[in-house]
């Protein structure tokens, strides 16, 4: 029903997510992003326990194939799920329960991890992770935008369209990015309408607003200007 992409950029650390379904409001259930932690996807018959408890294991100093293993043997269901899990390093590791409906599977590359059930076929994931690493050095969230594209175009869902998320984080708890598209006949096309919305305001905003590092820019004036200095390049 579900197919995502989890990624790490080398050079910046940010971390991300997205996915899209033939199902109402992935983003609420599906993935989660935790900055110098790790991101997760739950998918298939959805266990969204799943991924506090992936983070938290990996907060706590656990490996992904052991966080993951460990999930999967407390869970009755497991065989109708299927999970993703990468730490901040890149490390990352998969699970597609036996009973998870074809075609359903999952791949990976060094900081890269894709995973999808209820596909049209395997070429859905394989053109998901080539249209990744054939973008990189672009920006991570315009990276695994045009990785679920690529996938789309190869089948994707095989029941349709319905919803899709875009998750990105750096450096605190707040995400850079949290876009979602709950219900839309081309998800991924409002997805790309959403994100394009975002640059040109919102991420500078982000880029200013209070952390755990200390209260942000407080002088509008300087935001109004970086604002102004990327529309003049656009």
């Amino acid at each position: 029903m579900t197919w995502s992409i989890l990624a790490r950029d080398p050079a910046t650390g940010a971390l991300g997510a997205a996915v899209t379904t033939r199902f109402f409001a992935v983003g609420a259930v599906c993935p989660m992003v935790r900055a110098g932690v790790g991101v997760v996807c739950s998918q298939a018959l959805v266990n969204p326990l799943w991924r506090q408890a992936g983070l938290d294991a990996l907060a706590a100093g656990q490996g992904p194939e052991a966080a993951v293993a460990a999930l999967v043997a407390a869970d009755a269901g497991s065989h109708m799920r299927q999970l993703h899990l990468m730490a901040a390093d890149g490390r990352s590791a998969r699970h597609t329960g036996a009973d998870c409906i074809a075609s359903a599977g999952h791949g990976a590359e060094p900081d890269v991890s894709v995973a999808g059930n209820m596909l049209a076929g395997p070429a859905v994931l394989a053109a998901t992770l080539a249209a990744f690493l054939a973008t990189a050095g672009m920006p991570l969230s315009d990276r695994l935008l045009a990785a679920l594209e690529a996938g789309q175009a190869a089948g994707g869902d095989k029941r349709g369209r319905q919803s899709a998320a875009l998750l990105i984080a750096s450096r605190d708890a707040t995400p850079d990015l949290d876009l979602r598209v709950d219900d839309h006949p081309d998800p991924l096309a409002e997805l790309r309408r959403l994100h394009s919305v975002a640059q040109r305001r919102f991420v500078h905003f982000r880029r200013h607003m209070a952390s755990a590092d200390g209260p942000g820019t407080l002088d509008r004036m300087v935001l109004e200007a970086e604002i102004a200095a990327a529309e003049a390049l656009a």
